[in-house]
This record gives structure tokens, C-alpha cells and sequence, in this order.
């Protein structure tokens, strides 16, 4: 099977057509270079340019018609500074998307995978969160999930258009081989910036948000190694048009996460359990947009996909880990 990879150059857009490529399918990358760097994509397949470039996306059906279906991952991710630029993020997140989405439609290509968020949901009492719980978006970069995930949804009442939307929790980790791994240079995710830390690179790291309504007072999340989450994006295509037939709808949600809560001060004593020595930390009130968190509720995903997580919370900081002492060979910055 041949899929397009919008953002196939970033994090887990890279290591997501790995896993393509060891199922047996070829990814066709097509990613701005704004965020992720041109050394992820390799000798891959590879258009340079934007998702709303409607010249560009029927060149590249021209050019590669058998492409069936679309693993949608462009987009800016960061919460601080969705807050800090909401019109570049409702611009590139939400206005370029629809036209993405509009001309596959024209194309001829209606299978849509969209890299959804697990931020969306509400806050509940016991954090575990199921696909038709409650929604509150509590940052500009949550609220353009949410409005792509609408727009999905009513774009595939009224058009051709099909949609699996995949709400991600926190990825981690690097793919096996650490080719690819987490690559921004002032690196915003807890886990590398945990790892940072841990190898020196970082005098400290920052608690954000103690006093939270948690077992300890730090955010909850549910922590997933990135190459089990891009074995769900595999799973998710190959399996495309049967899952929507058992769900009976045009477009469906589904988590992607581990099902397990982890607040980040346990996340803290892991990594210290996998490094071995102390990472030093300093506390601070939360950042504007920040959510408390919640963990995954995934029997849908098993239940539609066949998928689980295999890889435990220790093999994604190790790995992590490994990617951190890798990374400068690869990209030329720690």
C-alpha cells in the first residue's frame, strides 16, 4: 500500500513511515521543512512544500495514483506558543487543512488518518478518558484539533470524504534503529527535556504545576512509546474501510495511549530509575494552556484495530535516553 505522510518529515511522522516500511508499505512524504528537519526523511519519497498547495497535491497523485490513503500529521503542536500566535496556529493547523482535505476529495482519495489529541477531553475525577467523554479546549492548539476533527466529521456526512481520527496521549522514545527521535532544538516535551537533564545538558528541570488536583500535584498523562504509536497508524490504515463498516459511520475517534496514568513526578523517579542518578528539578505554577491531564481508556482501539501497546514506560525513557546521546551525530545541535 502506498500512503501519503503529511508532516512525514517530523517526530513521529518520520518514525510512523518507518513502520510503513516494515509492514510492507511505502510512505510518500510531504512536509513544509518548517518544524521537521530534511535529514528524518532519508531516501524516501519526499515533496517539499505546503499541505495547502492544491498544484502540488495533484502532482502528486499525478505522479503517484495508486496512493490510498492520506496519514494527515502536519501541524504545530506547541501549547505555550499556540497561545502566544493563535493565528498562525488556526492558520496552518485549521485553514490549510480544509484545503488539504478538499482537494483529496477532488483527487479522488478519501481515506483520511488524522493526528488527533488526547487534550481535548475534560477534565474527570478518576482521569480516564473514553472516546464519547466530554470535551474542553483549553488552548489554541487543542481547539484546532477540535475544529479538524468537526470539520471531519461533517465533511464526511457530505462528501466521499472518510475519516479515522486517532487522539494521541503522550508519545515518547525513538524509533528502534534511533534514526529519528524528538529533534527540536528548545525541546518543550517533559521526557526530553527530562532526558536533557539527566545527561547534563540542562542544569534543571522544571516542575510545571504542584499543586494540581492529582495523587501528588503534578499533571497526569498516559505515556506511549512513539513506535507504538506509529504501529497503530499502520494498523489503522491497513484496517481503514473495516473499521468504519463496524462502526457503521463515515468518520470515528479513537484512543491511542497506554491506559495507564503516570503524574510527572513518577515519571521523574523513572527516568531517575532508568539513568541511574538524580535529576535535579525547581517547581513552578503551570503554563497558560496547560491541561492537568488524563490517561487513556484504548478498548476501542483494540477493539477495532487489534492494537495494543507492547513496549513498557522503561523502554520509552530508554529509548528517549539513547536518542538523546544520538541525536547531535544525526542533526548537529543537542
Amino acid at each position: 500500500m502506498k500512503v501519503l505522510v503529511t508532516g512525514g518529515a517530523g517526530y513521529l511522522g518520520s518514525i510512523t513511515c518507518k513502520a510503513l516500511e516494515e509492514a510492507g508499505h511505502t510512505p510518500v512524504v510531504l512536509d513544509s521543512l518548517l518544524v521537521g528537519p530534511r535529514a528524518f526523511v532519508g531516501d524516501r519519497v519526499f515533496y517539499e512544500g505546503d499541505i495547502a498547495d492544491r498544484a502540488l497535491l495533484r502532482r502528486i497523485v499525478a505522479e503517484h495514483p495508486d496512493l490510498e490513503a492520506t496519514i494527515h500529521m502536519a501541524a504545530r503542536i506547541v501549547v505555550p506558543e499556540s497561545v502566544e500566535l493563535p493565528y498562525e496556529y488556526y492558520r496552518d493547523n485549521v485553514a490549510k487543512s480544509l484545503e488539504l482535505f478538499d482537494e483529496l476529495v477532488a483527487l479522488g482519495k478519501p481515506r483520511l488518518l488524522f493526528s488527533s489529541t488526547a487534550s481535548l477531553y475534560a477534565l474527570k475525577d478518576d482521569f480516564e478518558v473514553r472516546e464519547d467523554d466530554a470535551l474542553s479546549t483549553n488552548s489554541p492548539y487543542a481547539r484546532t484539533k477540535r475544529m479538524m476533527e468537526q470539520v471531519l466529521e461533517d465533511m464526511a456526512v457530505a462528501t466521499p470524504l472518510r475519516a479515522v481520527i486517532l487522539r494521541y496521549f503522550n508519545p515518547i522514545g525513538a524509533d528502534p534503529d534511533l534514526e529519528t527521535g524528538y529533534h527540536l532544538k528548545d525541546a518543550t516535551h517533559v521526557v526530553p527535556l527530562m532526558a536533557q537533564t539527566a545527561l547534563g545538558q540542562r542544569d534543571v528541570f522544571t516542575i510545571t504545576g504542584t499543586d494540581l488536583p492529582t495523587r501528588d500535584g503534578t499533571g497526569i498523562r498516559d505515556y506511549i512509546h512513539a513506535w507504538d504509536l506509529a504501529r497503530a497508524h499502520v494498523v489503522a490504515v491497513e484496517k481503514f474501510d473495516s473499521v468504519l463498516a463496524a462502526v457503521d459511520a463515515p468518520s470515528t475517534v479513537i484512543n491511542i495511549g497506554g491506559g495507564d496514568g503516570v503524574t510527572v513526578r513518577e515519571l521523574l523517579a523513572a527516568v531517575e530509575r532508568v539513568v541511574g542518578r538524580p535529576v535535579p528539578v525547581r517547581e513552578a505554577p503551570s503554563r497558560p494552556g496547560d491541561a492537568v491531564g488524563a490517561f487513556a481508556n484504548a478498548d476501542k482501539a483494540y477493539e477495532l484495530l487489534g492494537w495494543k501497546t507492547e513496549l513498557t514506560l522503561d523502554d520509552a525513557i530508554a529509548s528517549a535516553l539513547a536518542w538523546g546521546e544520538k541525536r547531535k551525530a544525526i542533526l548537529g545541535y543537542d
